[in-house]
Parts: structure tokens; C-alpha cells; sequence
């Protein structure tokens, strides 16, 4: 069975039909954007917030951490009369061993429900995971011209509990 390829269906760096490939390559990008914001990967703290004279603060959240992964979440945080609205809400899976990160959709990706390759499930993973990854490139590298980052000097000095020895 042969996918039909429309414009969405179509990489936006060289106009090939998606690959898997290049769902990585984007990963890839991601980490090495992510790293330039965030330094030390293997994070120390729970939250941290990045100021810029040109942006609004950007909040970073430890959301999990394993011996070779970790989940943060990127947010700006508003004040509503409704009460906080997080927005965007980017919630970023680090396979630090790999050298990728992959957005996640509100905090949970969904399974992979495809059974095969010819599965319609392997097209719309695939383009969700497009959109969000697409997009988490595209923020990362504004924040970083904006000035974000959570270097050393920007980061609590603190170890959470559970990190101190």
C-alpha cells in the first residue's frame, strides 16, 4: 500500500516525503537547542526561572528523572482572573545517552497504536509528533535569541532532597 504525500506530508527542509529519518534529525536539533539553553542536562533543581530584557520569564520544571532520561516542562506562566494559565505548555522527554529530545503532547504522548506500518495510526503519530517537535525547535531557538538560559549562574544553587547526599 502505498501513502499518499500531501504538502503537510512533506519535509519543511528539503520538501522529500517524511521519513523517519527526519523525525530524528529533529530530535537531534532539539537537544543540541535544548542544551545550548539548559547546559547541564542532568539538572540539579526542580524549577528555575529564565529572564530576558526582551521576553517574558520562562519557567523550567523537572517533571521526572532516570538514569538516562529526563521529562522537563518549558511554560510562561499568566496570571488570569480564571487563576494561572501555562502557556505554551511544553513538556520535553531528554534521552541524554541518545543525544535527542522529543516534544510530548500535554504532558502524555499518546501510545503507539498502530499495529503496522500500513496502520492510518503511523501517519497521524507521525504527524502530530512533527507539529510538536517542529514547533519546540522553532521556540527553542527564539528563546536563545531573546537571551534565555539556564546556565549555571541562572540556576538555584540548591540540590533538591532527593539529589543531596
Amino acid at each position: 500500500m502505498q501513502l499518499d504525500t500531501t504538502f503537510a506530508d512533506r519535509c519543511p527542509c528539503c520538501g522529500k516525503p517524511r521519513r523517519i529519518a527526519h523525525l530524528l534529525d529533529l530530535y537531534e536539533r532539539n537537544y543540541q537547542l535544548l542544551e545550548r539553553l539548559v547546559p547541564e542536562l542532568e539538572l540539579p533543581f526542580e524549577r528555575a526561572v529564565s529572564r530576558s530584557a526582551t521576553d517574558l520569564p520562562l519557567i523550567l520544571t523537572m517533571v521526572e528523572r532516570a538514569p538516562y532520561t529526563s521529562e522537563l516542562r518549558l511554560t510562561y506562566e499568566f496570571n488570569t482572573p480564571e487563576g494561572k494559565r501555562l502557556e505554551p505548555d511544553m513538556w520535553v522527554k531528554v534521552y541524554r545517552d541518545a543525544r535527542v529530545a522529543e516534544a510530548l503532547h500535554c504532558g502524555k504522548r499518546l501510545p503507539w497504536l498502530a499495529v503496522d506500518e500500513t496502520d492510518p495510526e503511523v501517519g497521524k503519530f507521525l504527524h502530530d509528533q512533527w507539529a510538536r517537535n517542529h514547533m519546540l525547535s522553532r521556540w527553542l531557538e527564539y528563546l536563545l535569541e531573546h537571551g534565555h538560559g539556564f546556565s549555571v549562574a541562572a540556576r538555584p544553587r540548591t540540590k533538591p532532597a532527593n539529589l543531596q547526599q
